[in-house]
């Protein structure tokens, strides 16, 4: 039986006088997993710290090229564990350590294919960050990896873990409250790109564009919802405020800041995608529409005025049944670790595909689909002209997956 933590009781100051022999709501399991950390930004500290949260695996050793940003990583795991980390020396002592049970690849994008190819020597099941490439050619050769690799491959597009979107899929494709889904708008309001280490994310050959780094997430989402193969793409977009002036070691960014893309799909399906991100705070919406209702979900992170995220659905049926609104926010300490709760369920997944199980997680497939969505629409903003699916795929070696 899974009995609840009662997080709140369990730190609260004034139960810490429970000793381990009498803790039962309170007492965690010791990690059943190791895992090693490659790449230790951001999004590196994000899963150490999910990991530890979650408590079933321990995060036991960190990797990255960046020796400042180990030794931020090392100060701030000490505040979460007083497990000691060990610190590789260089990324083949990372993958090979006999002690690690699985590898995470958190590094920038445009590293990912060519340390996937160091890891998989590992036999080791992996976890790799989205996008898991920054072209089509190395993410469709991670497919092929993963296709003849003994272990398994996860892609990091969390964002179909997100409490909304969770709540959308069930409503629209298990419960079929709208009926049959016939149009799809997803849209996200965002700030800029953050700093990072060499400012890789404000340049197009480090991330792929913005479409492919940022929006990964929500072609993904779109695929899973459209449940079906996109055919024709169209996109509108450029940039319009962000980084017009800013230039690293001689290179002036050249990344895009806002997009508007237009999706049909195979079985009728019509999306769109709103990009904006020179907006104050965060905010995503998706509307799905179906022969029977209208399914609006929502989530509002307005970290300017430091409070935590919002995350609604609500269905609106007309006479077809009953409408309601709902708040699906996750639990704070989980909403609070890292993407609005999603990687600590994304972090589930992966402890569960490690036990045997069999979950939903993103395959290296989807992320190629999601990469083919986003990089179809990077083109039809350069060239101003819509993209058939079929032919740009033919071009890119990728017949095979139509």
């Amino acid at each position: 039986m899974n009995k609840p933590r009662l997080r709140f009781f369990e730190n609260s100051p004034s139960q810490q006088h429970i000793t381990d022999g009498d803790k039962y709501l309170y007492k965690s399991l010791a990690p059943s997993h190791k895992i090693a950390v490659i790449g230790t930004g951001t999004i590196g500290q994000e899963h150490m710290r999910v990991a530890t949260l979650l408590g079933r695996a321990q995060v036991y050793g960190i990797y990255d090229t960046q020796s400042h940003s180990m030794d931020v990583a090392e100060e701030n795991f000490k505040a979460i564990s007083d497990a000691p980390l060990v610190r590789y020396g260089n990324l083949e002592s990372a993958c090979t350590d006999s002690a690690v049970d699985a590898l995470f690849i958190c590094t920038p994008n445009y590293t990912h294919f060519e340390i996937l190819k160091v890891a998989i020597k590992s036999g080791k099941p992996i976890f790799l960050e989205k996008p898991m490439a920054t072209d089509l050619e190395d993410a469709a050769a991670t497919v092929a990896i993963s296709d003849a690799y003994s272990a398994f491959i996860q892609i990091g597009l969390q964002y179909r873990y997100k409490a909304q979107y969770i709540e959308a899929f069930h409503e629209a494709l298990s419960r079929q409250s709208l009926g049959e889904v016939k149009t799809i708008a997803v849209s996200e309001s965002r700030p800029p790109f953050l700093d990072k280490v060499g400012q890789w994310n404000k340049f197009n050959a480090n991330s792929g564009g913005t479409l492919v780094e940022k929006c990964c997430h929500y072609f993904d989402l779109i695929n899973l919802m459209a449940e079906s193969q996109a055919t024709k793409v169209y996109a509108s977009g450029g940039r319009a405020v962000n980084f017009s002036d800013f230039e690293y070691e001689g290179r002036a960014s050249d990344i895009d800041d806002h997009a508007f893309v237009v999706i049909d799909y195979a079985n009728g399906v019509r999306a769109n995608f709103t990009l904006n991100m020179f907006s104050p705070d965060f905010n995503e919406e998706m509307v799905v529409t179906g022969t029977q209702g209208r399914l609006v979900a929502t989530e509002v992170f307005n970290f300017h005025q430091q409070q935590g995220s919002k995350a609604t659905v609500a269905i609106e049926a007309g006479e077809h049944g009953g409408s309601k609104n709902t708040n699906v926010t996750y639990a704070a300490l989980i909403e609070q670790s890292g993407h609005h709760g999603a990687t600590y369920y994304e972090h589930i997944a992966f402890m569960d595909q490690l036990e045997g199980r069999s979950v939903d997680a993103a395959t290296p497939l989807q992320g190629l689909w999601s990469m083919i969505v986003a990089s179809a629409a990077q083109e039809s903003m350069a060239t101003g002209q819509a993209v058939d699916i079929t032919p740009f795929m033919q071009a890119n070696n990728l017949a095979e997956y139509l």
